[in-house]
């Protein structure tokens, strides 16, 4: 195996094997190694039929001192239990989840990229339903299996602001839907409307809430955030997925000296900060410059759309000093070159 880790960007890359467990019966069984990465299921499935399926994603690091650690696996996994929960889907416990996330590292270990690559391991756990069953109702089969591969930056910029369009006539979630959860259902209506958007020079889709319209939901797989000032405010609502990273940023902000607001955010409100950006664990931070309204881009089938609004973070696209700030400092706690005051870390 020979990578160039400078030419890493986020897709998939084979590696030596995949973990998994096959629940049945109620009863999980032994994690097992595979080699392969084709898996063999029922096609009449609920995860084909219904998206009886849930999700994460992590990372692993190599550290500037040689260590690899885990970033806070134990969240992933009690989100998978909640997504999980949500559809009736079993999903495993922290302990089962935390040792297949090692054990897919480890037996991967050659695909991890060195610290000063800047690049990293993503992990993938995911829990599927593979009982047959043509009924909608739940699925008392399912399977737990974990991939981890290297990336590079999600969107390609590493930590260069690039723009995003507001979906103005495209909905992420449903009110009270299913936004909260990560679920794969949740991003199949994504799709479309983000490759328009990139085919335009757009790095993502920013989408308001459901209901009115008013307010800054999420990007399409991503957290808002917005400095303004000596204070970072990221949007509060029942339909935004709880990120990881953006719970670290809001605990970390104020050992920097920055206040911290979850709240309500209008649209209207994008004209008045100083930086902005999407925030997850896939991206980590990645600045955003602008915010266009292009209404109607979304049906155009990649048409351009005239540009009737536009939200600029202060006057001008260079990366925020704020967003950098806390960039160098979480991962900084990843990749061991700040002591992680807050215990995250997991070292295998």
């Amino acid at each position: 195996m020979a990578l160039d880790w400078s030419k890493l960007s986020f897709n998939y890359t084979k590696t030596n094997t995949i973990i998994c467990s096959h629940f049945k019966d109620g009863e999980w069984s032994s994690l097992e190694s595979s080699t392969s990465d084709q898996i063999t299921i029922n096609a009449l499935s609920g995860a084909l039929h219904y998206g009886l399926e849930a999700f994460e994603g992590l990372k692993a690091y190599r550290g500037a001192d040689g260590k690899v650690r885990l970033f806070r696996p134990e969240e992933n996994a009690r989100r998978l239990r909640r997504s999980g929960a949500y559809i009736g889907l079993e999903a495993p416990s922290d302990t089962m989840f935390i040792e297949a996330c090692c054990r897919v590292v480890k037996e991967n270990i050659e695909y991890l990229p060195p610290y000063e690559s800047g690049a990293t391991m993503y992990i993938r756990p995911f829990i599927i339903g593979v009982g047959g069953q043509i009924g909608v109702h739940l699925s008392g089969e399912s399977m737990f299996i974990v991939a981890a591969m290297p990336i590079g930056s999600y969107f390609g910029k590493g930590f260069e602001p690039s723009r995003a369009v507001l979906a103005s006539e495209h909905d992420r979630a449903a009110p009270m839907g299913t936004g909260s959860y990560k679920l794969g259902g949740n991003y199949a209506g994504t799709v479309l409307a983000g490759e328009i958007a990139k085919r335009q020079g757009y790095s993502t889709v920013l989408y308001p809430d459901s209901a009115e319209r008013r307010y800054v939901d999420e990007f399409s797989s991503a957290n808002f955030f917005g400095i303004k000032g000596d204070t970072y405010i990221t949007p509060e609502s029942p339909s935004i997925l709880p990120s990881i990273t953006n719970k670290s940023l809001l605990e970390l902000a104020p050992t920097l000296g920055l206040k911290t607001e979850r709240r309500e955010l209008l649209i209207e409100e994008l004209s008045g900060f100083d930086e902005m950006g999407a925030v997850g664990t896939a991206v980590v931070i990645s600045p955003i410059g602008r915010v266009d309204v292009k209404p109607g881009w979304e049906r155009e089938g990649g048409c351009e759309a005239e540009i009737i609004k536009s939200y600029f973070a202060g006057e001008s696209l260079a990366a925020g000093a704020v967003s950098l700030k806390l960039y160098n400092a979480l991962t900084g706690i990843q990749n061991g070159t700040e002591k992680d005051i807050f215990n995250w870390c997991l070292t295998i």
